[in-house]
């Protein structure tokens, strides 16, 4: 299971930038978000709450709360905008997926992390497989790609790099369960507020929008975050970081798939480089 589950959760978040285009056909980006995370909330506390889960205490919550603003609200709150903006899906994981060198870094003065030379190499593999991507995408079409869906695309770089940061130095005796619910609680509320002072936001029930909500629900929000957690309560915040250098190249490969989107050499060498990379990270560190 230790072993599979970084993959497991790499193949479950790269659906989510395919998940994102969907959902934004038929609501706001904000609304989608709220809507989504507040079900998850509900589903995660009363699962919990049947199987007797520990709870965390009032300064646990307060600590996953915090690294929910940046893991989901920001996060999620950045990569939805930017896409219903017109930023094709890949290009928005592209750039999303820098955020393990953002993390390693700072990770390594926040948390006295230290990655051997061999898991720095992964790391650096990781972003040249970025680059490759994103110069894929850049030498064929650049439409949808403007200066304020860049800039809230990097608001989503900072916001999971902090969030990953607090969850692993705060995070890590945190009730898995009832913790994640109180990420879940906290970024609802405020992506519902984003959504009241956003104009235009909606949510329109049709069969595209509720297939979305209920794999976005349950593949992202429910398995994928949690065994990000569990991951995080088991490994440096450098090593997880570098499994979302995989989520650009599988993200290109949906959209090749389900969009028709174009895969060139480039894309196929950055998917090698990251895979590569992500292995070298995630080596052990004894």
């Amino acid at each position: 299971m230790a072993a599979a589950a970084p993959w497991v959760f790499v193949v479950f978040w790269s659906t989510g930038f395919v998940v994102a285009r969907y959902g934004t056909d038929d609501a706001g980006p904000f609304a989608f978000l709220a809507v989504r995370l507040a079900v998850a909330c509900l589903l995660l506390a009363l699962f919990a709450a049947a199987t007797g889960a520990p709870r965390p205490t009032a300064v646990q919550s307060a600590w996953a709360a915090a690294a929910g603003l940046g893991i989901h609200a920001a996060y999620l709150g950045g990569v939805f905008l930017a896409i219903s903006w017109g930023m094709p899906s890949g290009v928005s994981a592209l750039i999303a997926g820098l955020h393990p060198v953002l993390t390693s870094v700072v990770g390594r003065l926040v948390l006295a992390e230290r990655l051997r030379g061999v898991q720095w190499l992964g790391v650096g593999l990781g972003f040249a497989g970025v680059v490759a991507v994103v110069v894929e995408h850049l030498l064929g079409d650049t439409a949808g790609i403007t200066a304020a869906a860049l800039v809230v695309s990097a608001i989503s770089v900072v916001g999971m790099s902090a969030g990953t940061l607090v969850q692993r130095r705060r995070g890590a005796a945190t009730p898995l369960l009832w913790g994640t619910a109180a990420q879940y609680a906290a970024s609802s509320a405020a992506l519902a507020v984003a959504a009241a002072l956003h104009p235009g936001e909606r949510f329109e029930v049709t069969s595209r929008s509720l297939f979305a909500l209920a794999w976005a629900v349950g593949v992202l929000s429910l398995a994928a975050v949690l065994i990000m957690m569990w991951l995080l309560q088991r490994e440096a915040a450098a090593q997880v970081s570098s499994l979302f250098f995989l989520t650009p190249a599988l993200s290109t490969i949906e959209g090749a798939i389900l969009f028709g989107e174009s895969m060139g050499p480039l894309a196929v060498v950055g998917l090698v480089a990251a895979a590569v990379g992500v292995w070298l990270t995630m080596r052990s560190t004894r």
